[in-house]
């Protein structure tokens, strides 16, 4: 086998000199690579000096273009959940609509004091103060003490009248006076008779605020300075006593505010 050594003239270069395999191709390469470089630097300044484009929505799970070659996709918008079968959402803000509680049959007689419009008689004018669970009785003064008796003479009949007036204390009440310039008052949560002394401690124990009575057309009495008192008569004696939530005390405290008898 013969040692052949190449031509200078078949490789194309001097002799003695040696080549790495595959230079022409990396040559290649790097010129290629030049020009993308070049390219891609002339594209960015172009792209520099233009005015940018607003950003158009995007659509949930649409893909979106963020540039050349790279494809992500938006966000998927928060899941609204629907309100389980049977429900209706209820709009923010709206109130909701209760349903009203029954009413007590027998109310609680209010605590404050009477208003305009809540006095059954207007003030001042004569009359006579009866019992609406003893219809033959009527207030009647019976020495200082105001009692529940049956009236028939004369007598007894302008001891049973009054002149209902603008309460002492607070003129949305009531005080009753009587024929010789006194007022009924009550003292030790008794009903008197007795003259005023110009004291404001008289004023309101002479000072009753008429509250509706479960009984139509009747009135009860509370008195201002002891609210939850209310006259009311028993062993036929008339006296202040603290409400009771029964059926004898409502009948007890129910009046009838009638035509003078005298």
């Amino acid at each position: 086998m013969s040692d052949h050594t190449p031509h200078p003239r078949e490789t194309g270069r001097p002799a003695g000199i040696s080549r790495f395999p595959g230079t022409r191709r990396l040559w290649a390469a790097g010129a290629l690579a030049l020009a993308v470089v070049t390219a891609c630097v002339t594209a960015l300044a172009v792209n520099g000096g233009s005015p940018r484009a607003e950003a158009t929505p995007q659509t949930a799970g649409a893909p979106t273009d963020n540039g050349p070659g790279l494809l992500s996709f938006a966000s998927p918008s928060a899941r609204t959940t629907a309100p389980p079968e049977g429900r209706t959402a209820r709009a923010s803000g709206t109130p909701r609509t209760t349903a009203p509680h029954p009413a007590d049959p027998r109310p609680t007689p209010p605590k404050s004091p009477a208003g305009p419009g809540s006095s059954p008689e207007p003030a001042p004018t004569r009359r006579s103060v009866r019992s609406l669970n003893y219809p033959d009785r009527y207030w009647h003064i019976s020495g200082d003490l105001v009692k529940l008796d049956p009236v028939s003479s004369p007598a007894t009949r302008r001891a049973a009248t009054f002149t209902v007036v603008n309460g002492l204390a607070d003129a949305r009440c009531y005080s009753f006076a009587t024929a010789d310039g006194g007022y009924l008052r009550h003292r030790n949560f008794l009903l008197r008779a007795e003259h005023d002394d110009g004291t404001p401690l008289f004023r309101q124990d002479a000072t009753f605020c008429p509250r509706r009575s479960s009984v139509s057309g009747a009135t009860m009495l509370e008195s201002v300075n002891y609210p939850g008192r209310f006259l009311r008569h028993q062993n036929f004696q008339l006296k202040l006593d603290p409400y009771q939530n029964t059926d004898l005390y409502r009948a007890d405290s129910a009046f009838l505010l009638v035509d003078a008898l005298g």
